[in-house]
């Protein structure tokens, strides 16, 4: 909160607020001292990541500053000593193991040959990024309540200035000594008792901190915030479902003009009789980093499904920001304009999948700043960045069938499954050739709906989504052409895709695959160059850097719990001899 003008106080009035000052910092530093055990002597240098390094980050050939590599989120490194002519030389160069067994989602920082990693249950790791030596190790204490889905998992951490910034599952907002691990402050986000919880990497950005929330599964509203980078204090908080106006215009057709197979009256007539207040409780769960277009102040991102997720009778109307692309003010957190993919959604082919900023032909044929989202439904959306307004979508990355069928109580065939398309999975883009890389996943299910009450802050699907034992599971790698929307090319996988892309200047992509085959791909062709079995589900987003002139790849190898590939606890990383 802020306040305009100076506030009046008598004597009383500033004895009670110095008492509640005095409170507030008692509690305050008694949060900081119970977060958690660090060990390790700390980085032997200083650590300083200035918001000029961070805007520069998109042409850094030595550093990885940021989980998606930049504030427009292409994953998309600018050296090229590891490229189609040599990648198939590719070895490890170490492999750094964690403690914890379980699956890793982590997008690892590097500042200046330090590597920052995380564990599904929040701990913080600093190492050598060329050797592999600890530098510091940091254990943060859950609280008594965490509430999240789909496993426990965290997606890396955010750095500006001397600090590590990282949300946690209990729901909190930490900020670390980038160089000794030291807790620095450590302020709540949600309510985890509400279903609120914290997985996704947060964005540091002009002093700012900006992070959404998990728990669209919960009931929860959802929301991005943007807070203090120096002392934690809440600057701005944007709603993703807002108090008035989430019924949108009753939309009957999803983004590429399918048939929704609403019944409009019926929903209207629900409205009118239960009242408005679902909004308190309509999800909208934001799981992914935020882009940034510093040029136009702009926070781009997308909003997750509404609850509860099948049974769409509790929340009649298009329930509005869900499954929207949101834009809004990076100062104020001001709206600017949503983009729905698909209004009053009972499938949870929800919006995860990270923007990107990127630059697209439009209609005219003519290049343009565009906003692209790969969606669960398998295609990749192209939006005018000022305006939000749909370019094009790609062909459809995955098999379709029976889209937009409603669930029922004995349960209906979709294609997509649940999980997508492109399920969390950042993508990445070359800018060179304009392709746009997903990683998808096939997963027929059956979609079954049950009537369902607001359970208090657990678990709220209002039915459940089902595999279908007799029929095949896959993955499948596509390149996208972001100027015609066509598919370039495809490699299809044993197992789902779910972790991420990283396209290089060397002309590459690199993937990898739950059965732990990590992957390198000709950018242009997708021909595999290479490939290594790491031992665990390769089911993170690959990065690379440089130290001393040398040229890593580093990706975690720990599994994932949503889809049950093998656990692990490291990170691999690779470079040539």
């Amino acid at each position: 909160m802020r306040f305009d003008g100076k506030p009046q106080f008598g004597w009383r009035g500033l004895m009670i607020s110095a008492l509640l000052a005095t409170a507030a910092g008692a509690q305050a530093q008694s949060e900081i001292q119970n977060a958690g055990s660090l060990s390790g002597a700390g980085v032997p240098k200083a650590i300083d990541v200035t918001q000029a390094r961070l805007n520069a980050a998109a042409s850094d050939k030595a550093d990885f500053l940021a989980s998606n590599g930049n504030y427009a989120q292409t994953r998309y490194y600018p050296a090229t000593q590891i490229n189609k002519s040599n990648v198939a030389r590719l070895r490890p160069a170490f492999t750094f193991q964690t403690d914890v067994l379980e699956s890793m989602e982590t997008a690892p920082i590097v500042v200046d040959g330090v590597m920052y990693l995380t564990t599904s249950n929040n701990e913080v790791y600093a190492i050598d990024a060329a050797t592999g030596k600890e530098f510091w190790h940091f254990k943060y204490k859950q609280g008594p309540v965490t509430t999240y889905c789909c496993g426990p998992n965290n997606r890396g951490v955010a750095v500006l200035d001397d600090r590590v910034y990282m949300g946690t599952l209990d729901a909190r907002l930490v900020s670390l000594d980038a160089k000794t691990g030291k807790v620095i402050w450590n302020v709540q986000i949600g309510d985890p008792d509400e279903g609120y919880s914290e997985t996704m990497a947060p964005v540091a950005v002009d002093g700012k901190i900006l992070i959404g929330t998990n728990g669209g599964e919960y009931g929860i509203r959802g929301f991005v915030k943007a807070f203090d980078a120096k002392d934690g204090h809440l600057l701005w908080s944007f709603a993703t479902v807002p108090d008035k106006g989430s019924e949108g215009v009753w939309a009957t057709h999803d983004a590429t003009g399918r048939d929704l197979h609403r019944d409009i009256a019926a929903e209207k007539a629900q409205l009118a009789k239960e009242g408005g207040d679902f909004y308190k409780t309509l999800g909208g769960g934001v799981w992914m980093a935020p882009a940034v277009d510093l040029e136009t102040r702009t926070v781009f991102f997308v909003v997750g499904n509404p609850s509860p997720d099948l049974y769409g009778k509790e929340r009649p109307g298009d329930n509005l920001y869900t499954d929207s692309m949101v834009a809004v003010d990076l100062d104020t957190g001001a709206y600017k304009w949503h983009y729905q993919y698909v209004p009053h959604d009972v499938w949870d082919l929800d919006a995860v999948s990270p923007v990107i900023l990127t630059e697209a032909r439009g209609k005219d044929g003519k290049m343009i700043k565009v906003a692209i989202h790969g969606g669960k439904t398998g295609h990749v959306y192209v939006q005018d960045r000022a305006t939000g307004k749909l370019l094009r979508y790609s062909e459809a990355m995955i098999p379709q069938e029976n889209m937009w069928a409603l669930p029922t109580p004995q349960g209906t065939r979709m294609l997509p499954g649940a999980n997508g398309g492109v399920e969390w999975s950042p993508m990445a883009v070359n800018p060179k050739l304009h392709l746009a890389y997903a990683a998808n996943l096939h997963q027929p299910m059956t979609y079954h709906v049950e009537a369902s009450t607001y359970p208090g802050g657990k678990l709220w699907l209002g039915g459940a989504f089902k595999t279908i034992p007799t029929e095949k599971q896959w993955g499948r790698l596509a390149a996208v052409n972001l100027d015609t929307g066509k598919i370039a090319w495809k490699f299809d996988t044993e197992q789902p895709l779910i972790g991420g892309v990283l396209a290089t200047a060397g002309g590459l992509v690199f993937n990898g695959e739950g059965n732990g085959l990590f992957r390198a791909f000709d950018a242009a062709t997708g021909k595999k160059l290479w490939e290594y079995q790491a031992g665990a589900g390769v089911n993170a987003p690959p990065v690379s850097y440089m130290v001393g002139g040398k040229q890593y790849i580093a990706v975690a190898a720990g599994g994932n719990t949503q889809l049950d590939f093998k656990r692990g606890n490291s990170v691999v990383v690779f470079a040539l001899p």
